[in-house]
């Protein structure tokens, strides 16, 4: 299938690249922490039957400028709606941060139509401690990308629970190895797991500057989807759970058996064929 790669300028001047596949009404596939524009590209060609699909690189990755020392959410707002702008597309589906983006343009924007939304990392009274970012920052700071790493996904429950209970000198040297795995496969335009560690900071960044202000979204007058994997942590469920209450066009889906990575690609755990027929279904009706 024929990948096409264009570029947009956002308010600020940064340069955001993204990928295109596909015809049909315009669809947007926002992505989450620790991934790129590449990071849905199996679900993206099943999508691209039916949708043109974009799949935009954020800030600090891939194709796409790097994030500024101010960077608030307002920042990936304007991205995406620069892109939204440039492709006319009017349907989203946000992954995790990516979701958290797609929530606070959807307050604003009369573009998006409909915003399916994939475990949004949606702090509510408490419900995740940010307490680990101050020694993430140091070990990022310290060009200790493992401990960062390995801090990340302890403090955020990357990982299975399990991980809890496991010595931190194993869980670097697991991390050491992935990492070392991951650059040995590498190819094209791949983001490395080197280069995304430093993103982190934005992405939990993210929930903490809209902490507790879910109720905002309540303005919300787009056909929402909600999404979650039944494996995820429970700070997600948490989010899914005051969102289905707060939005006024909201629906809930939650995949059993699946964790938080179901909407990746099938390398990194996804099952990108499972998640593509609720969204077919969801961005199908009405069109």
């Amino acid at each position: 299938m024929n990948i096409d790669t264009h570029f947009v300028s956002s308010k600020d001047g940064t340069t955001i690249g993204y990928r295109q596949m596909g015809q049909g009404p315009g669809l947007l596939i926002v992505h989450g922490t620790m991934e790129s524009s590449l990071s849905h590209s199996q679900l993206a060609e099943v999508l691209a039957d039916n949708f043109t699909v974009y799949l935009p690189d954020r800030r600090g990755r891939g194709l796409s400028g790097p994030y500024r020392k101010d960077h608030k959410i307002q920042k990936d707002v304007e991205d995406l709606k620069a892109v939204l702008s440039s492709t006319g597309a009017n349907f989203v589906f946000g992954i995790s941060a990516g979701a958290l983006i797609c929530l606070q343009a959807a307050l604003n924007s009369s573009n998006i139509h409909k915003a399916a939304l994939f475990d949004p990392p949606l702090i509510i009274n408490g419900s995740v401690s940010g307490d680990f970012m101050a020694r993430y920052d140091k070990e990022i700071a310290d060009g200790d990308l493992v401990s960062a790493l390995v801090t990340a996904m302890l403090g955020g429950q990357m990982g299975p629970p399990v991980f809890n209970s496991v010595p931190r000198w194993l869980l670097k040297m697991l991390t050491k190895m992935m990492m070392t795995g991951d650059e040995k496969n590498t190819k094209n335009d791949d983001v490395t797991i080197r280069k995304l560690a430093p993103t982190i900071h934005y992405d939990f960044n993210l929930s903490f500057e809209l902490e507790d202000k879910h109720e905002c979204f309540r303005a919300i007058d787009a056909e929402v989807l909600l999404l979650g994997a039944s494996k995820s942590p429970n700070y997600f469920k948490i989010a899914l759970d005051t969102l289905t209450q707060i939005l006024p066009h909201a629906k809930r889906i939650e995949f059993a058996g699946l964790n938080h990575g179901a909407t990746g690609n099938t390398n990194r755990g996804g099952k990108p064929e499972r998640v593509a027929q609720e969204l077919l279904r969801f961005f199908k009706t009405g069109i």
